[in-house]
């Protein structure tokens, strides 16, 4: 797994570019982390390059599993964009471009929602993003 990940952040030029598939920067503290992007892990989808994108864990990964939760229509555009990326092989500003465009949709349309313990579902963090 931390092999794959590894490939990835060096095949992507992960660290040169400074940000990941879904056009977060890596933040004091964090790490980039594994994502399943057609066959997730919960139905024993493999640790492959074919199947994954590289997420900042305290960012994007985890906001784009509750957007999941939330919206799965967004959450599957959001997959489609970087599944498109896998397949060039590097991370492309117009699919980034389409990912923000999507996450503000998402932000407009859910920005009232809370957590079960009455804190903003979409986090500060979340919507710091590079533009592209």
């Amino acid at each position: 797994m931390k092999q794959v990940t590894n490939l990835m952040i060096d095949e992507f030029n992960i660290k040169k570019l400074g940000f990941d598939f879904m056009g977060y920067s890596l933040q004091r503290g964090d790490i980039y982390t594994f994502h399943h992007l057609i066959v997730p892990n919960r139905k024993g989808g493999p640790y492959a390059r074919w199947n994954g994108a590289i997420l900042c864990g305290k960012t994007s990964h985890e906001y784009l599993h509750r957007i999941e939760a939330i919206n799965y229509d967004i959450f599957s555009h959001i997959t489609s964009e970087m599944i498109d990326m896998n397949i060039k092989g590097y991370l492309d500003k117009d699919n980034l471009k389409r990912i923000d465009d999507l996450l503000s949709c998402f932000e407009k349309e859910y920005y009232w929602l809370k957590t079960k313990k009455g804190k903003d579902l979409i986090k500060e963090e979340y919507r710091r993003r590079n533009k592209f």
